[in-house]
């Protein structure tokens, strides 16, 4: 069962713990005063750290007759290993009132008092439900960074909620219930297996600087080729080496290139600027980085069932096909430019569109195609762009007063007349958003070769689209022959899936290639650092809606 977020707003669903006239323990008490506290005022300081879970205390002790829940000190043993462990998924210790746990549970251990115990119980309460919710939802709320995100909410009903947390905490069964909230997903597993292993090589010394110079080449020998040498070894690509060698041998060239495909550059084993430059990222740099990748996995990886799927990486330009949570093709693709950025979002691909023809959305009208006309009469000719009134007839360009006109008083509509030329090429893949954003062939075919694919106005250009509409359409049907068939016709064309393809497109920084290596990404869009500024921030409960 997963905790949701009615968890942490389930105020409305307190229990009143009856009292009785029978001596009542002096730690219930104490215990019961602070958790009244908590939800008279909504807010609550214990031993230094504030009580994030304030709303939630009195439905979960109420439930629990106001009885401590940790007096059996194994269970604070356990939490305060499961909070440490917390580290491995690239989360902070300290969120989960670490250094206030480990100054009190000393003291409940030497001299326990109704007020000590009290105060570590909710305190404990406190740190175990924030974790669970961090390891489920991420610190961070992805809505507050990305307005486009329409992911799932993933809700329950809160008593089955409370339940969840307050059996954890009575059975013990903590890491049980940390497991059972965390992704479960190989991607995650592989995200932690990176963080541990580039924080080795942090401990170990980390790696070391490659001097700035001229450009190095195989062939060559220069004192820093010692320094790179060095470098490679550190992380692996360059293994069973001598590292006092100044010559640049064909081992350090197949070690610069492996290094160059890991980090999505041109594998040519020269070592200039672009390559110089992500030597000397600094280790604390990467682990930063995939702490904010599996903060987004905590945000995602839920969503990836054993269904087929379509996976667009932005980061990454690439688009992978899921079957049974396995990766069974991959294609490249382009997206947008930094400043027509692909949103990220989820959708279903239900129907394509065999030559498509290609109407000027509202923005490239606006922004390249208006100004393009001002400055040259024969822009559209030469682009086979037709200006169409609102009756569906054509226009003569020539009959128009460009100057008079934006994209939001614009009477016509551009469009461009299927075929080879035209900017979707010839199959267009669409699903459900309000973006105008589709899969689509493209004319511009050499872009795929570059290492830095962010060329589009927001649509996903995908370089072996005929694949994937087979795969999607998986109809003998429509097979590759059917589908070149239909192209050929030249007829524009709407097929519908017999089943919708769920498709999300994900912005992944960090990953593995078919190899096994660890892959960083440029982050094309600047979302790594607001992310990690994000994760860094204070965290409250109010802060994702609804809570």
């Amino acid at each position: 069962m997963k905790l949701l977020p009615c968890l942490f707003a389930a105020a409305a669903l307190m229990l009143a713990a009856p009292r009785s006239g029978a001596e009542v323990d002096p730690a219930v008490e104490a215990l019961r005063a602070r958790v009244e506290f908590a939800n008279e005022t909504g807010r609550l300081v214990i031993a230094g750290a504030e009580i994030v879970s304030s709303a939630t205390l009195p439905v979960l002790y109420g439930k629990a007759g106001y009885q401590p829940l940790w007096r059996d000190g194994a269970k604070v043993e356990e939490l305060l290993r499961l909070v440490l462990d917390s580290y491995d998924d690239g989360l902070m210790p300290v969120d989960y009132h670490l250094t206030p746990l480990y100054r009190l549970w000393p003291t409940v251990k030497s001299r326990p008092t109704p007020e000590n115990i009290a105060d570590l119980d909710v305190l404990a309460t406190d740190a175990f439900m924030l974790l669970l919710y961090h390891m489920y939802f991420g610190k961070v709320d992805p809505r507050s960074l990305e307005p486009t995100w329409n992911f799932g909410a993933r809700e329950i009903d809160g008593q089955q909620a409370v339940e969840f947390a307050r059996k954890a905490i009575e059975s013990g069964r903590l890491r049980e219930a940390v497991a059972a909230v965390r992704p479960d997903h190989w991607m995650y597993e592989h995200g932690r297996d990176i963080l541990r292993s580039y924080r080795q090589i942090l401990a170990d010394g980390g790696w070391p600087a490659v001097p700035p110079g001229g450009t190095l080449k195989p062939g060559m020998s220069d004192p820093r080729v010692v320094a790179l040498r060095g470098r490679l070894a550190v992380t692996g690509d360059l293994t069973g080496q001598p590292l006092d060698l100044e010559s640049y041998d064909e081992p350090l060239a197949a070690a610069v290139r492996s290094f160059q495909e890991r980090h999505r550059l041109k594998a040519d084993a020269e070592v200039g600027p672009a390559t110089l430059t992500e030597l000397n990222v600094p280790v604390e740099a990467r682990i930063r980085q995939v702490q904010v990748n599996l903060e987004r996995a905590r945000h995602l990886l839920h969503e990836i069932g054993n269904e087929d799927l379509v996976i667009v990486d932005i980061a990454g330009y690439e688009l992978r096909y899921v079957q049974g949570r396995k990766v069974v093709w991959t294609s490249r693709v382009q997206v947008g430019r930094p400043y027509r950025e692909t949103p990220i979002f989820k959708s279903a691909i239900d129907h394509v569109i065999v030559n498509p023809t290609w109407t000027v959305p509202p923005t490239i009208l606006g922004q390249d195609i208006l100004p393009a006309v001002r400055r040259d009469p024969g822009y559209l000719a030469r682009r086979g762009l037709e200006v169409i009134d609102r009756n569906g007839n054509r226009v003569d360009p020539a009959s128009i007063d460009w100057n008079r006109y934006t994209a939001r008083n614009f009477p016509y509509v551009l469009r461009q007349a299927a075929g080879e030329d035209n900017a979707l090429g010839r199959v267009k893949i669409m699903f459900p958003n309000p973006y105008l954003v589709y899969l689509h062939d493209t004319p511009s075919r050499s872009l795929f070769e570059k290492e830095d694919r962010a060329f589009s106005s927001g649509c996903i250009r995908v370089e072996r689209p005929f694949e994937l509409v087979e795969r999607l359409l998986a109809d003998p049907a429509w097979d590759g022959a059917a589908l070149r068939a239909a192209v050929d016709a030249g007829q524009t064309r709407t097929i519908r899936l017999r089943k919708p393809v769920k498709l999300l497109l994900i912005y992944w920084t960090v990953d593995e290639d078919d190899l096994g290596r660890v892959v960083f990404r440029r982050d094309v869009y600047g979302r790594d650092a607001l992310l990690w500024q994000a994760m860094n921030g204070r965290f409250a409960f109010g802060s994702r809606p609804g809570l």
